[in-house]
């Protein structure tokens, strides 16, 4: 199944990018941390709507599932169209997200902010 992580770099030990749309690098991996292609995000320089473009990318590319510390609402709609779930990991490495995603740690973002009630960052609230 192919997965795809947000990064700062190009390999899965660079460090991992907290937001989705702006991301440097795309890395997509088919469940092996070993195997995997670094593909710079075509929406990074984007003047207005990245978080669209890049959903769109990530759908074209044929990911199944989508790993990233935060995801726009705009960009969630287009992946909860295309069926990709989105988990958010708050983590170093790409390397450690695909481990906690392995290993059933991770949440998965069900919904967009829109349908939350509003703009909440991608953040929870809670003690804690």
């Amino acid at each position: 199944m192919k997965i795809v992580i947000t990064s700062n770099g190009p390999d899965v030990d660079s460090p991992m990018s907290p937001i989705f749309g702006r991301c440097p690098m795309f890395l997509f991996l088919e469940d092996d941390a070993d195997a995997f292609e670094a593909v710079e995000n075509p929406a990074l320089d984007a003047h207005g709507g990245a978080g669209i473009q890049a959903a769109q990318f990530v759908v074209d590319q044929g990911a199944k599932a989508l790993i990233t510390g935060r995801v726009g609402p705009n960009a969630m709609d287009v992946l909860m169209a295309a069926d990709i779930p989105v988990y958010i990991f708050q983590g170093d490495t790409p390397r450690q997200a695909l481990a906690a995603y392995q290993a059933g740690r991770l949440e998965q973002q069900t919904e967009s902010h829109r349908q939350m009630g509003g703009r909440g960052g991608g953040r929870r609230r809670g003690a804690g």
